[in-house]
């Protein structure tokens, strides 16, 4: 059904495949629902002002080369279930720091090593907290305080935040 709704909404892939940064350093490509138009880094691209705003923090409020499905499946969080896959085949966890393409690492400073040394997960402490609404200082703040306090406790209690979080977002 996700797949029909993206391809009635603009006729494009319905998977968008993004680099990213594994366990050691490890690259791969993480799975997920497309929900942005086909071209949007060449949209970045002839908009330089919202190029600007994207580097600060590798997100735009409002963004939009977001699509009408892409708003949908971004607030419910639908984008991320083809990510399951990369957990399947264990580049990824449930729950773990945020994936990150590699031009993103530089960014995590003296914590490069640290933030390669275990797997990205699906959810994870950013992804419960504030979503959108923290700097990327703070991501990386998030990141580092998950892989240091992590534990299978602190694992559930994401898992268990995080649906709460999926449930209300779906309005069921």
């Amino acid at each position: 059904m996700i797949d029909v709704c993206i391809k009635l909404d603009d006729r494009g892939p319905v998977l968008h495949l993004r680099e990213v940064l594994g366990r050691d350093g490890r690259r791969f490509y993480a799975l997920k629902f497309r929900t942005m138009v086909q071209d949007a880094d060449a949209y970045l691209t002839r908009h330089p002002h919202l190029m600007s705003e994207y580097l600060k923090s590798m997100k735009l409020r409002d963004d939009p080369r977001v699509t009408r499905t892409g708003k949908f499946l971004r607030k419910t969080s639908l984008d991320e279930l083809p990510q399951l896959t990369n957990v399947l085949i264990g580049q990824m966890s449930l729950v773990g720091p945020r994936i990150i393409h590699p031009s993103e690492l530089q960014r995590y400073g003296e914590h490069v090593q640290k933030r390669l040394s275990v797997k990205p997960g699906i959810t994870g402490l950013w992804q419960i907290s504030s979503r959108q609404h923290v700097s990327y200082d703070e991501r990386v703040t998030l990141d580092m305080k998950y892989i240091d306090d992590r534990t299978l406790m602190l694992d559930l209690a994401i898992l268990v935040k995080t649906l709460k979080v999926f449930v209300v977002h779906t309005g069921a």
